[in-house]
């Protein structure tokens, strides 16, 4: 088994920007034909700009992935492009501070339809085509042990931590993580694993200008990283290039922590000797 992704087909989601933009240009540094996906078509073109035409390797989608519709011609595009999907990284994501106590607050509803359902329905169709292809007496994935595809959700930390003010973040994570064993255990038969990357501080977009507005918020963050310091974005393209690979091949149904240690930290104070 190797971590190879070469001549895959991947469809990345949130590629515009961040996280799922590292993810698709390390896939496709790494020989996978992928289909940058995003609601944000300026930022696409200015970022792919002239790689994305012709018969390379990129091609971009632009559209609302909280339309059904919206989902089904993605999946259909990427047919036309490439002619198949093998692998499927649902890194689309959307942060926003939520008031617990707030009954008009619709923050929670909003990050579950961004977060989860759209990864869900997603998913669903991306496994039908894995299905469909490892079925024709041509797939690559026919017989055997082969798998059919991979899916990797991007979820966070936030789903195991509480911080109040991100309750409708931190509930759409924790439910990413259940959609993530339950898609796992679903299409196991089906010879298609789901897994996710969990992440701590990685050095996206976002947190670069929190940094900028926050000046202390670099030394709170290593103070609670074990391994002192904050992730560069590829090495969460590379947790889910791991995933994604044969050399994953009998992982399903997991979620890989990759927060340089956080999430082994005891908030509680240790009582003095």
């Amino acid at each position: 088994m190797t971590f190879s992704i070469t001549g895959k087909t991947a469809i990345v989601t949130g590629a515009a920007h961040g996280i799922g933009l590292a993810i698709a240009r390390h896939f496709v540094d790494r020989g996978a034909n992928v289909m940058f996906a995003d609601v944000d078509e300026e930022a696409l073109a200015r970022e792919l700009g002239e790689a994305a035409r012709g018969e390379g390797p990129v091609r971009y989608f632009a559209g609302d992935l909280r339309q059904r519709l919206t989902i089904a011609n993605l999946v259909s595009a990427t047919i036309d492009a490439f002619d198949r999907v093998d692998i499927l990284v649902n890194a689309s994501r959307h942060v926003a501070l939520s008031d617990p106590l707030e009954p008009e607050d619709d923050a929670v509803e909003e990050m579950l339809q961004q977060n989860l359902l759209t990864a869900l329905r997603l998913s669903q169709h991306v496994a039908r085509r894995m299905i469909a292809q490892a079925a024709r007496p041509d797939g690559d994935a026919a017989g055997g042990a082969e798998q059919a595809g991979a899916i990797v959700n991007i979820s966070s930390i936030a789903a195991q931590r509480t911080q109040p003010e991100l309750m409708g973040y931190s509930v759409a994570c924790a439910a990413v993580d259940q959609m993530t064993r339950a898609l796992a255990l679903a299409l196991a038969p089906k010879r298609i694993r789901v897994n996710a990357v969990a992440f701590g501080s990685v050095m996206s977009a976002s947190l670069q200008r929190g940094l900028k507005e926050h000046g202390d918020f670099r030394a709170e963050i290593l103070r609670r990283t074990p391994l002192g310091r904050i992730a560069a974005a590829v090495e969460l393209a590379e947790a889910a290039q791991f995933l994604a690979s044969d050399a994953a091949g009998f992982v399903t149904g997991q979620i890989l922590t990759v927060d340089g240690g956080r999430t082994l930290l005891d908030p509680a104070v240790a009582p003095a000797h």
